[in-house]
């Protein structure tokens, strides 16, 4: 006797048991279509960006998957918040090992679910896979903004001034940590700052709230998700500019100061690791003011670090004067 087609698929009732309920917007058609759909306020743009996170290279294997969620998804409103456009949206593709339990499932979508509701980002919708290779989760997000002010990487000019958002290297150096925790004694770290650079390394605080500030004051702007050196340098290079950091300026936490104090390769390690998701961003002298009002107003520490002049390249000049030397300019996956 022939057997009954199923309605539905194992992968239909996981999308349906863990996807569905957070799956709110009108958009997302109940996750039960293959499409969503989108619509951008009159008069304004959808800004575009997609990141994926894998097993073994952005995140360690046994990294519970509430942290992986929200990592995954930050990552991507950090690149909207340095466009200046708002979170609409987002698309995820999951692809998880078959060994991936229901357990684990229940409490990344629990936690992509609060973030989603936390950053005004619905999940519109994606897909789901298995795979003989590490778990790896890709989001495409949709942001919005008014037409036609999207802050990009190539508008720094010659003469601004050059800021940057929290703190620097706390992943980097969180990352060292989590390698070696000998480290936390070396660099004579309490037990809170510890913790401190932990967090930074395992959980990304996107600046969701300096976006409309960036958005009318910055001449442009991008995240440091590769390091401040490297991304700085790429904003110069698109700009056809140089810029000149004071280092004794560049914002750093306790713990990073005290681990840049024990050897100055940590300082290096500082300002050329990444996964710092701050933004980094060019302002017209005229507009410093205005920029650091409104961060102020919206709690969003900023930094003047430097300035942007004539040439190519980023230096990072010493109190003495001298120019400190970087191994490498910012991570690169090839």
């Amino acid at each position: 006797m022939a057997r009954k087609p199923q309605a539905q698929s194992n992968e239909d009732r996981l999308i349906a048991r863990h996807f569905k309920p957070i799956a709110r917007h009108p958009g997302a058609l109940g996750l039960i279509d293959d499409a969503a759909t989108l619509k951008p306020p009159p008069g304004h743009d959808i800004v575009i960006t997609a990141d994926a996170v894998v097993s073994g290279v952005h995140f360690f294997p046994d990294d519970p998957a509430d942290a992986i969620a929200h990592k995954a998804l930050r990552v991507n409103l950090s690149d909207l918040a340095a466009k200046g456009a708002r979170p609409a949206g987002f698309l995820l593709t999951l692809a998880m090992p078959k060994r991936t339990n229901d357990g684990w499932l229940k409490a990344f979508s629990r936690a992509l679910g609060a973030d989603a509701k936390r950053y005004g980002c619905p999940l519109l919708g994606g897909d789901t896979v298995c795979t003989p290779g590490p778990l790896t989760v890709s989001i495409t997000a949709f942001g919005v903004l008014p037409a036609g002010t999207m802050v990009r990487r190539n508008g720094a000019r010659v003469g601004d001034h050059v800021l940057v958002s929290g703190t620097i290297g706390d992943a980097a150096l969180g990352l060292q940590l989590r390698r070696g925790i000998q480290l936390a004694r070396r660099w004579k770290l309490s037990a809170q700052e510890r913790s401190h650079l932990a967090c930074r390394y395992l959980v990304p605080e996107p600046r969701d709230a300096l976006a409309i500030a960036v958005r009318k004051h910055a001449t442009g702007a991008m995240d440091v998700s590769d390091g401040l050196a490297g991304d700085l340098a790429k904003m110069c290079v698109a700009s056809g500019v140089a810029a000149v950091i004071d280092v004794a300026r560049v914002p750093l936490s306790s713990a990073a100061r005290k681990a840049s104090m024990a050897d100055r390769k940590w300082l290096v390690t500082a300002l050329s690791g990444g996964d710092d998701y701050e933004i980094v961003c060019t302002v017209r002298p005229n507009r410093l003011g205005a920029f650091q009002s409104a961060a102020r107003a919206l709690g969003v520490a900023v930094t003047d670090i430097g300035r942007i002049v004539r040439g190519a390249g980023v230096s990072f000049r010493l109190p003495n004067g001298q120019v400190l030397t970087l191994a490498r300019g910012s991570f690169s996956h090839f």
